[in-house]
């Protein structure tokens, strides 16, 4: 049986300000705590860290850590060992424990027997559709204007690959993702089925980077709102409302303080055991209200010295 990760956990930054990460993930909607000198981000009634972030000279991604099944390490070490890879201890800034090792571009990756925590209820939504209307003598404006958007978990992460068909075959190969879609010379988006079209993937570039995390909302106006707040709060550049082609999900995009994006999003695709790659060549959105600003497949992260 092949080996496969059960999900998401949290990923690992560095930035040259901590009290600025903590005001632009508060911003954002998120909390903020501390742990042994880094800034922890959570999402608002979910029991799991989602970001671990440290203090450097320069913002670079630490490390993408990833859930596997309890009591499975063992063979885990075994399977990576097989590949030839190189175990490590925990990098700075990376929490002890679980297995760590390199991917094709350096990136640390940590395998950690920890359950993806659940995450609080959206509750009903009632939204009114011809004559389907759960709301009636009710104002929704009353309740939404003084609302504030508040992701429940942070959904899917994507990384800047030197080599997107390389890194492709590497996670499939160690960790038993599986490849939901991509664009060509663009982006691949990869899943461990079932659940959301992509918990993970890469963006084309010349170096590794962060290019975006992507946090989950209630709906449409949690999207708006969250989006109005950050513009309000002085984080200017964005792209969006819009709908996806590959993964179908309502987004709407914020560049942060260190060059890369962070993501609203809502109604993203669900996929089973049996799903088949169906992108290639298609755009990033059915529809959106504006074009992607053209720094949104920059870089800015240094390159690693040769």
């Amino acid at each position: 049986m092949t080996l496969r990760v059960t999900g998401l956990l949290h990923f690992g930054m560095q930035v040259p300000d901590l009290s600025q990460g903590e005001k632009f993930y508060g911003d954002f909607g998120l909390e903020t705590g501390e742990d042994d000198g880094r800034l922890v981000v959570r999402c608002d009634g979910r029991d799991q860290d989602q970001a671990l972030i440290s203090e450097g000279p320069k913002k670079a991604i630490g490390h993408v850590a990833f859930g596997i099944e309890n009591g499975s390490t063992d063979e885990w070490t075994r399977h990576l060992e097989g590949l030839g890879l190189k175990l490590l201890d925990a990098p700075a800034g990376g929490r002890e424990g679980g297995l760590w090792f390199r991917d094709p571009d350096g990136n640390h990756i940590n395998l950690r027997e920890e359950p993806l925590a659940q995450w609080r209820s959206f509750g009903e939504q009632t939204y009114n559709w011809g004559d389907v209307a759960p709301r009636v003598d009710q104002a929704a404006w009353q309740t939404l204007i003084n609302s504030r958007t508040r992701p429940r978990r942070m959904g899917h992460l994507l990384l800047f690959s030197s080599d997107n068909e390389k890194s492709e075959q590497f996670y499939t190969r160690t960790i038993g993702m599986r490849l939901s879609d991509k664009i060509p010379g663009g982006a691949t988006f990869m899943h461990s089925a079932p659940g959301d079209h992509h918990i993970f993937g890469f963006i084309q570039s010349t170096h590794p980077g962060l290019h975006h995390t992507s946090w989950e909302v209630a709906n449409i106006d949690e999207i708006a709102i969250g989006a109005q707040t950050m513009s309000q709060r002085g984080y200017s550049e964005a792209w969006g409302l819009g709908r996806h082609s590959l993964g179908s999900n309502l987004f709407t995009y914020i560049r942060d303080p260190w060059g890369s994006w962070i993501e609203y999003f809502s109604d993203i695709d669900k996929i089973g055991e049996n799903w088949e790659p169906s992108g290639t060549d298609v755009p990033p959105a059915v529809w959106c209200a504006m074009m992607p600003p053209e720094t949104f497949h920059i870089n800015f992260e240094e390159a690693p010295r040769s």
